[in-house]
């Protein structure tokens, strides 16, 4: 297996107001089903091994000559039946982890719904959110939140000035005023970067998905109508860093693109290969690029290949992480979930990436320069190419 490094993205000016739990746990996730386990079944109770084992179990907490702990004892035994598979993917999550997976793929978070950049400047104000119905605008300069100057503080810093528990109180410039709002953060579905480029007359619209969560798909064609109303003519899909999530996010933002019958992604299990085609009436024809690197992984390497055989999209960027293979996860009755791999993915050719990954069209770098500041190559090369 091939070794990658760590990147850390840094083409992305917009940083949304917005406190993200990243854990190890999506690193390569693609998961296509989501059950409950349900134990003592007629085939589970006439299966011979797990009587033996049940055997162990019940001696060991008659006889062992200290108290033990069952709960860790069976979480140790789940977690050992999964690593006996040998496959990084397939794994045992403690309600801990389980939790911390939901809360990253819910596709939700709590907040006052503005994006800003340039340390303090509001850029965008999405609908139906607290800042929406306070008031605050597009261009607005934040000041003050809480009695604390923002002033030399960078977007993470102001971000982090709200209280998600609380009224919190901002005070902004517009138009040489200075105004306050009172703002309660609330639960809202994850916004996606969006942005107008403009070059040569033509306008190219920008996506930037950071994980494919529940709500992903609803929120990219909100993206997109948006965009498409500034009157774009070709769109860049950046997936960078993005490890994965919901297969069914890939499906749903790929359908919007494809011609009805194209084929999405195809799966190969114990019963052998099912494919998985467009079913919708919707469908786009003007250029695509999307944006990949090391970490583009799963779901986003579904969603790249379909475009890229079944609709002629470009890739850009660097060879992705190589992910062909899709898990299932049954959760269990105390919270903990455990979590396997239950077949492979095809690209609409039929090709498995597994360990090998897509390889761009265009390789580009993101380059650090002597000032620390970043240039983006590949996000560069890409408008070049749609201008």
């Amino acid at each position: 297996m091939k070794s990658r490094k760590g990147f850390s993205l840094k083409s992305v000016a917009i940083i949304i107001i917005v406190t993200a739990i990243i854990t190890s746990l999506t690193t390569g996730l693609i998961i296509y089903n989501n059950s409950k386990l349900i134990l003592g079944s007629a085939s589970l109770s006439s299966d011979s091994a797990l009587k033996e084992f049940l055997k162990v179990y019940s001696s060991l907490d008659e006889n062992y000559y200290e108290d033990i702990d069952k709960t860790k004892m069976i979480d140790a035994a789940i977690a050992a039946m999964l690593k006996y598979l040998g496959e990084d993917y397939s794994t045992y999550l403690n309600q801990t982890e389980t939790d911390s997976l939901s809360n990253k793929l819910s596709g939700t978070f709590k907040g006052i719904g503005i994006s800003i950049t340039n340390g303090n400047e509001i850029v965008k104000v999405y609908e139906d959110t607290p800042a929406f119905k306070a008031g605050l605008k597009e261009n607005d300069k934040i000041i003050r939140i809480n009695d604390t100057d923002t002033e030399g503080k960078n977007q993470i810093e102001v971000a982090n000035l709200i209280d998600k528990t609380k009224e919190n109180t901002l005070v902004v410039s517009r138009d040489g005023a200075e105004l306050t709002f009172k703002v309660i953060p609330e639960e809202i579905n994850t916004p996606l970067t969006t942005q107008v480029y403009e070059k040569n007359d033509k306008k190219i619209g920008y996506i930037y998905i950071e994980s494919f969560t529940e709500k992903v798909g609803e929120e990219f064609k909100k993206s997109l109508e948006y965009l498409e109303q500034q009157g774009i003519t070709s769109l860049i899909i950046d997936v960078r860093e993005n490890t994965g999530g919901y297969l069914k996010g890939a499906t749903e933002i790929a359908s919007l693109f494809l011609e009805k019958g194209k084929t999405i992604y195809s799966l190969e299990g114990k019963d052998g290969v099912t494919t998985y085609k467009d079913e919708t009436d919707e469908k786009r024809d003007y250029p695509i690029i999307l944006l990949i690197n090391e970490n583009t992984a799963s779901a986003s390497e579904v969603l790249a290949a379909a475009l890229q055989d079944s609709y002629g999209a470009k890739l850009v960027g660097k060879i992705s992480y190589g992910k062909g293979k899709v898990q299932q996860t049954k959760q269990l009755e105390d919270g903990s979930m455990v979590k396997y791999t239950s077949a492979r993915w095809l690209t609409p050719e039929g090709e498995c990436i597994d360990g090998f990954g897509l390889a761009p069209h265009y390789e580009e770098d993101i380059v650090q320069n002597e000032d620390g500041t970043y240039t983006d190559n590949q996000l560069n090369k890409a408008i070049e190419l749609l201008s």
